[in-house]
């Protein structure tokens, strides 16, 4: 396992460093040079009918402040390389089991009363990933796990294809190995841009996030493709013995489209969430050389990529933007290079945070957050220097940073 020393802030930078598979293909040859500054978002626009459920507006009494947080070690005793994610082990107000890039899980006590133990190993499935942006990159418990026992995983097998979606069992506690049901294999042109996201949606369904396929610029034009499952957001019902559709899936019904297909135009949408409350998604799109972006979700949305990015049109100073979901916000290369989604907070703790939606850049170790309700610009919460990886909601609404710095850190206000 291979992973990047002294990560960059600048893209450019970022290029001459093997990037472990959290900097989702940021870099590209032939980049343009990165533009300065964060282009105020338009309004949103309208949400398909009956694509997403109607917001509540946020209670916040006022807005968080500008780099007025920060991130403490959290007492789980996780210090593993390659971290990126962690699940809640349904029916345990304790337990929690995370990943790793090369293939390993592990069931930690979140208040530190246990030790950690080994859950799983599948690093024999991921053997031939080269490290770049291949492993284990996403876990999602069955919503039924207390009768079921089913566990997700995401993975890549070899480099650069297939990428595989399995079913395992649990079996006294542990992840049996050899209960394995393939579910999915999707073939890979290039070793980057897989995605990994891994989440059932509030409506029982398990959803499943991919990006272009790899190579820069999008050579082969997955973006726009309704044809291949890649640069897309897939939802799909597992509650059988097999994959099925949901009648309600927006192309299930379109002639050459992928059935499983949610949404799409993405390039490498690294992290995606529901909110607890509203049941939106939220998501984290890595961009190719200029701008990285949070959208919201929809069914049927069309996200734009390889048309924009950003705002930006690919192909000059114009370029048809009808039918395509815009950005809520996006950032440019000064401020990072990869961005990693992360939740809508609706803790305790930060109640001035409570609908705002906290995402994080790998490179720079930035902490945003944007208010979901309002079109306004997103506010810096703090710089923490890490590599963040992933985000983590626990049951109450806190949030967890997940980073490749051999720990994890949990959000809260600086002192």
């Amino acid at each position: 396992m291979m992973l990047a020393t002294l990560l960059p802030v600048r893209r450019a930078l970022a290029c001459l460093v093997v990037i472990p598979a959290v900097v989702i293909a940021a870099c590209s040859e032939g980049a343009d040079p990165s533009p300065t500054g964060t282009p105020r978002p338009p309004e949103a626009s309208p949400s398909p009918a009956g694509s997403s459920p109607t917001s509540t507006p946020s209670t916040s009494a006022q807005p968080p402040r500008e780099d007025g947080y920060t991130v403490a070690r959290a007492s789980n005793g996780a210090d593993f390389d390659s971290m990126l994610g962690l699940a809640l082990v349904p029916g345990s107000s304790d337990e929690a089991v995370i990943i790793t890039q090369d293939g390993f899980l592990y069931k930690v006590s979140l208040d530190g009363s246990e030790a950690p133990v080994q859950f799983g190993d599948i690093s024999d499935h991921i053997t031939g990933a080269t490290g770049f942006e291949e492993g284990l990159l996403g876990i999602a418990f069955s919503p039924d796990f207390q009768t079921d026992s089913r566990l997700y995983l995401y993975y890549t097998r070899g480099s650069p294809q297939p990428s595989v979606l399995s079913r395992f069992q649990v079996v006294d506690g542990v992840l049996d190995e050899g209960s394995e049901e393939v579910l999915l294999e999707i073939p890979q042109p290039f070793r980057n841009h897989n995605g990994g996201q891994l989440t059932f949606g509030p409506d029982g369904y398990l959803y499943l996030g991919l990006g272009d396929g790899g190579g820069g610029g999008d050579p082969m034009d997955n973006g726009q493709d309704l044809g291949t499952h890649l640069a897309s957001i897939l939802r799909v019902d597992v509650s059988g013995e097999s994959i099925d559709i949901p009648d309600d899936n927006p192309f299930a019904g379109t002639e050459g489209a992928r059935p499983e297909i949610y949404a799409y135009g993405l390039r490498n949408p690294w992290r995606f969430s529901f909110d607890r409350e509203t049941g939106e998604m939220w998501a984290g799109d890595v961009g190719e050389n200029r701008w990285e972006e949070v959208d919201r979700i929809v069914a049927g949305g069309n996200y734009g990529w390889s048309v924009m990015e950003g705002f930006d049109c690919r192909s000059g100073a114009n370029c048809d933007q009808g039918g395509l979901e815009m950005p809520r916000a996006v950032y440019g290369q000064d401020d990072g290079c990869s961005i990693t989604g992360g939740y809508v907070y609706r803790g305790p703790s930060l109640p001035e945070l409570d609908g705002w939606y906290v995402y994080g850049d790998y490179c720079s170790g930035n902490i945003w957050a944007l208010d979901t309700e309002a079109a306004t610009d997103p506010i810096l919460l703090t710089n923490t220097g890490l590599s963040i990886s992933s985000f983590a909601e626990l049951s109450d609404g806190e949030l967890l940073v997940i980073t490749f710095d051999n720990a994890i850190y949990r959000l809260q206000r600086a002192e």
